[in-house]
């Protein structure tokens, strides 16, 4: 069995032709029934149902042309990615959720660039399931996430781990404090992620893990919403440090840190298994991975 005879399977399976399938192969049409039948000998059971017309699939040949089907893909796909390591001037695509693209990304983008001036490093943006979906499908190179989830077929590189902060208005009460207890967003007017994205995940763990329950009033499926709601005073959030840095110039916000511990927002690079990544692929993950702006949990824990 190799590559070609599961092409003419697959083929046949679905052009439902013998004659066809020959044609389009370039070979006789008694070829196709001889790489058929060389199959149903090898694996000891009947693919196709002859009597029937068109010819229909049995449940073992159902089985085998699913396996057939993944296999040729996987293989083109391969061939692909193989042809690229030769070409001088490639293309990596990146899909990013909003913050992290848009923020984070950006120092670790110009620097590889200068690394990389013909490469065409393309970044789009998208929400996490979605980024899941298109990486495990083959159309992006390269996912960035929040709160990176374990799974069978990606590998997770560890990014910045982003401190979060409470963020609130310059007309709040608690602008002007230094450093904020977490206790005290017992039964505050808050505005939270979406309860789909992540991060809301990830921040509901922080506070029940000091049994805090501020009261929700808004929810939105991005940050540059929260960022905005905040700003007329329509509530307190915790977000990112590295998402607000614009606003705490312009100071249109206000961010301290919690005084109970340090918390963060683990981001990570995420590649499907047995990608095959140019010179310039392995190298933006090597960048990424060797964050400047990461932080040692010293002292704390990351919850």
């Amino acid at each position: 069995m190799n590559i070609e005879t599961l092409k003419i399977f697959c083929d046949l399976v679905e052009l439902q032709n013998f004659s066809r399938t020959a044609e389009k192969h370039g070979i006789s049409q008694s070829a196709v029934s001889q790489q058929l039948a060389q199959l149903e000998v090898a694996h000891k059971c009947q693919f196709l149902n002859r009597k029937k017309r068109p010819p229909e699939l049995t449940q073992a040949g159902e089985i085998f042309y699913l396996a057939a089907r993944d296999i040729q893909d996987r293989y083109d796909r391969l061939i692909h990615e193989l042809a690229t390591l030769s070409r001088p001037g490639s293309r990596i695509r990146i899909a990013a959720i909003f913050s992290i693209g848009m923020h984070t990304l950006q120092p670790y983008v110009t620097r590889f660039m200068a690394k990389y001036p013909t490469v065409h490093l393309r970044i789009e943006y998208g929400d996490a399931e979605e980024i899941y979906d298109r990486l495990l499908k083959g159309e992006i190179d390269l996912g960035v996430v929040a709160v990176p989830k374990k799974m069978r077929h990606i590998d997770v590189y560890p990014f910045e781990d982003e401190p979060l902060v409470l963020v609130c208005s310059p007309d709040h009460p608690l602008a002007g404090a230094g450093s904020v207890d977490i206790h005290k967003l017992q039964g505050m007017e808050f505005i939270a992620f979406e309860k789909d994205v992540p991060t809301r995940n990830w921040i509901d763990s922080v506070l029940f893990q000091y049994n805090v329950n501020p009261r929700i009033v808004l929810e939105f499926d991005n940050i540059e919403t929260i960022k905005r709601a905040v700003e007329i005073n329509s509530g307190i959030s915790i977000l990112p440090e590295t998402t607000i840095r614009t606003e705490l110039v312009n100071q249109t916000l206000r961010a301290m840190p919690f005084s109970n511990e340090r918390f963060y927002r683990p981001t990570g690079v995420i590649v499907r298994k047995n990608r095959v990544l140019t010179q310039a692929g392995r190298y933006l993950i090597e960048l990424l991975q060797k964050s400047e702006h990461g932080h040692e949990h010293d002292s704390g824990r990351d919850i």
